[in-house]
């Protein structure tokens, strides 16, 4: 047999071998492939990924063992590994090979919002909607993301659409009240909320608790209370809830009726660092201020201050307040009910500065208090000039307002001298007001001082 011909005969033979193995391989493939979905359905996933890693290292685009790959990563709890498949798959595209559209993409959204990447999974839902325009759920999902982005129109748009697709399902007529809740539009979302109520299924606290502030934002307390004890029955919104409970009486100026329900709120408290836990304490310590309880409400200040220093005004609360524990003079000014904080400012008129009380009237917040010039004053004259005092320890610096009331007071009964005495001091404005005025202010280390001129008068 010539050369030639044996050359002929071998190329022949490598081509048919060439071609067969082609054929073979359009058969077996597709099986093997097929057979991963059944794998991965037996929870035989170790199996199912070593069999798709094999073929992608026969057939790198193959996208279809890609996609298995990422099923059983997704199947085996291994996010981060199917994400990277389905990635694949997308940059390969899916038209003409069998894998299931819907699914791919729903799979790969999910995975989008649990790695945090909303704007990833938007984009997936949006082509959801494309593809299957009657489905719901989808819009309800690129909804939820637009109203998270701020994306008030766009989020209403497909929220609405939603709704109108699903007009039983309560967790969309409850994120559609949510967004406009969030745009103020108070009456769409208290309408929205009302009837996903109606609805089973939904998570009727969080419902009330948006209710709520509907309500207070109006000024409606009583719904408003209602609706946030009913929110409160939810442990994971607890706290808030009655946070907001204490709010309203705060508002109502009720703050024996506000301290039990901050009270049960920092009872339910597992997270002292979040942010729920913080305010809860804050309010709290606001009551107790106000109610004159500064031990209470320095220790939910300092429970704050161990977790977070600079929240809000609390470092200038204990800083405030740091003299009330070594000071008792101080503490008594502060501490005191109505009847020995009066007597207290009278003892100060009387023994610190030397003057004759000629009337004494308490104030809703402080009291005020006449005099005029005694036997051995150093602001003695003959006319036994007349004097107005007020003195105020509220828990914020006194505004402008109170010094111009005095100074207006005093000019209509005649009074030529008159001061304020603040345990919390002067604002900037205040103080201002008050320059070139016939009006002393008188903060807290001027008033210490005093207070103890007195107290050392008194017991000697």
């Amino acid at each position: 047999m010539s050369l030639p011909l044996i050359l002929i005969i071998i190329a022949l033979a490598t081509g048919v071998g060439f071609l067969i193995f082609i054929i073979v391989r359009s058969f077996v493939v597709p099986h093997r492939i097929e057979a991963l979905e059944g794998l991965i359905k037996k929870g035989k996933l170790q199996t199912a990924i070593k069999s798709a890693k094999h073929i992608i290292t026969k057939d790198p685009r193959s996208a279809e063992a890609h996609y298995w790959l990422g099923m059983a990563y997704l199947a085996d709890k291994r996010d981060e590994l199917a994400i990277l498949e389905f990635k694949t798959v997308n940059q390969l595209g899916i038209s003409g090979k069998k894998i299931p559209e819907q699914e791919f993409r729903l799979n790969l959204a999910q995975l989008f919002l649990r790695m945090k990447q909303e704007e990833e999974a938007l984009k997936e839902y949006l082509m959801l909607i494309k593809l299957f325009p009657t489905r719901g759920d989808y819009y309800y999902q690129a909804g939820k993301l637009f109203s998270e982005r701020n994306n008030t129109e766009m989020a209403e748009k497909y929220l609405s659409k939603a709704a109108e697709l699903c007009p039983k399902d309560g967790k969309i007529l409850y994120e559609l009240g949510l967004m406009m809740y969030r745009s103020k539009k108070t009456g769409e979302a208290k309408a929205a909320f009302q009837a996903a109520l109606k609805l089973p299924g939904t998570n009727s606290a969080q419902i009330y608790f948006y209710q709520g502030k509907i309500l207070k934002d109006a000024k409606e307390y009583s719904g408003a209370l209602e609706s946030f004890e009913k929110a409160a029955r939810d442990a994971q919104i607890r706290i808030r809830a009655l946070v907001e409970r204490g709010g309203c009486y705060m508002a109502l100026k009720a703050m024996d009726k506000a301290i039990p329900d901050l009270e049960r709120a920092v009872k339910s408290i597992t997270d002292e660092a979040s942010q729920d836990s913080l305010y809860a304490r804050y309010f709290l310590a606001m009551c107790y201020e106000q109610e004159r309880n500064l031990e209470k409400a320095m220790a939910q200040w300092e429970l704050i201050y161990n977790q977070k220093k600079n929240f809000r005004d609390v470092g200038e609360k204990l800083a405030s307040y740091q003299d009330v524990r070594t000071d008792d003079t101080l503490k008594d000014y502060l501490t005191s009910g109505s009847p020995s904080f009066i007597e207290l400012c009278e003892t100060l008129v009387t023994s610190a500065l030397d003057l004759h009380i000629t009337d004494t009237q308490q104030l809703d917040d402080g009291c005020q208090i006449k005099a005029i010039d005694g036997e051995s004053s150093k602001w003695r004259n003959t006319r036994k000039m007349p004097r107005l005092f007020r003195f105020y320890r509220l828990p914020d610096p006194i505004e402008e307002e109170k010094v111009r009331s005095i100074i207006e007071d005093a000019r209509q009964e005649n009074i030529p001298k008159t001061a304020l005495f603040s345990s919390s001091g002067f604002s900037q404005k205040a103080a201002d007001f008050a320059t070139l005025r016939s009006v002393e202010l008188i903060g807290k280390e001027k008033l210490e001082a005093l207070l103890k001129k007195a107290s050392q008068a008194e017991s000697s």
